[in-house]
């Protein structure tokens, strides 16, 4: 089977006002005073290392995460006509 890597993209933290402050989903009690001390924070609660992006506009850091995604092979062609007024039969 053919594979396909998708990109997943998913929120994990967004800004608080004033400033550079930040806070991660996965602990909204605790506020990271820069963009650079969230990504490390991200990175030490997921355990992984992964790309980022960054949506300034609308204040919201998101991982990206590659996905593998096996393909269904294409059908196979549907079998040419016969005729029998041309002895294909």
């Amino acid at each position: 089977m053919a594979t396909e890597v998708k990109e997943e993209v998913v929120l994990i933290a967004k800004r608080r006002p004033p400033g550079d402050q930040w806070v991660l989903l996965l602990d909204p009690n605790h506020i990271y005073p820069s963009l650079t001390d969230a990504l490390e924070g991200y990175f030490q609660e997921a355990g992984q290392p992964c790309d980022f992006r960054l949506s300034p506009i609308k204040g919201e850091l998101y991982a990206i995460d590659n996905v593998v995604v096996e393909k269904a092979p294409p059908p196979p062609p549907p079998p040419p006509k016969k005729f029998n007024m041309y002895g294909d039969y």
